[in-house]
């Protein structure tokens, strides 16, 4: 049955073929690897308050009522050893993975839900609204996005939420016009004149016929997306524009610049947080490289 001749089909086929389109890409091994580190970052976020040892703002002291600042992994049984101020490295690896996939998902929401909205309204009814649109892409295009960034945070109280306002507000732009031209060739099809006969309203059409079939296009984006966000809160946090109050692993590295942790050798300190941030990139990619084939199935050869 075509895509939408839905007028006639009953609900719950348009549910089977709506979740067809939204599958998540476990045809893909790299795919199935991104997923996995993400489900391990997303259960350490769900239980940090069980798995931290300690709060990762709190300054420690040892036995001796001594300041536990700069010790080493196992010393005085701290996992991954201390800051200079006396906090616990392990727990605040263990919080940062909090701030990290809440900014992550909030901006990826944010980017795959405004693009995807502008995508197909511009695409769809074309004339002043597509023009209107693409220009406001236009202008998101040419805001450097890092430098944006970092001026919204100066203005705005230091919070991780400048960066998804960042993001939603500027990098919507990729989105919205990869998805515009999807659009373009979707409104010509068979099924969607059909629809039209059928006496379907032009946001029905455009929100039940042609936005499952962009679902995949959208998930996509948001994947990258993910990795962005995190990068550029651990960009804005190292440049010192971070909430204070906010543990993240962009804080963790900005915390260990300015205590000189390199030159101290205090890996344990900066590497971990490096590592993680890594990973969960990497994790976007891999799963938008199962999303690529699955929209394009040709890649697979």
């Amino acid at each position: 049955m075509p895509d939408a001749a839905v007028e006639a089909a009953p609900a719950p086929n348009r549910l089977v073929r709506l979740v067809k389109k939204i599958r998540l890409p476990l045809d893909d091994p790299f795919a199935i690897v991104g997923l996995v580190i993400y489900a391990v970052f997303l259960l350490v976020a769900i239980f940090a308050d069980q798995l931290a040892t300690h709060d990762p703002l709190e300054i420690l002291f040892d036995k001796d009522y001594q300041l536990a600042s700069d010790l080493r992994p196992l010393e005085g049984g701290f996992v991954m050893g201390t800051t200079s101020l006396g906090r616990d490295i392990y727990s605040q690896l263990i919080y940062g993975s909090r701030s990290a996939l809440l900014i992550g998902l909030t901006a990826a929401f944010m980017v795959a839900v405004i693009g995807t909205v502008v995508g197909l309204l511009s695409g769809y009814f074309g004339g002043w609204i597509d023009i209107i649109l693409m220009r406001a892409a236009d202008i998101a295009f040419g805001i450097p996005f890092l430098p944006f960034v970092i001026v919204l945070a100066a203005f705005l109280e230091p919070s991780i939420w400048n960066v998804v306002l960042a993001m939603a507000l500027i990098l919507w732009r990729d989105t919205g016009r990869v998805i515009r031209s999807q659009v373009l060739t979707l409104r010509t099809r068979a099924y969607i004149d059909a629809a039209r006969v059928a006496g379907s309203s032009d946001l029905k059409i455009v929100f039940r016929h042609i936005a499952p079939n962009i679902l995949p296009l959208s998930f996509l984006y948001g994947s990258i997306a993910i990795g962005w966000a995190i990068l550029t809160e651990a960009a804005i946090s190292f440049l010192g524009f971070g909430d204070p109050e906010t543990i993240s692993w962009g804080y963790m590295l900005q915390d260990a610049y300015a205590s000189q942790a390199l030159s101290q050798g205090g890996y344990y300190w900066f590497v971990p947080p490096g590592i993680c941030i890594v990973l969960v990139v990497v994790a976007g990619f891999f799963i938008s490289r199962g999303y690529e084939e699955i929209l394009f199935p040709k890649l697979k050869e």
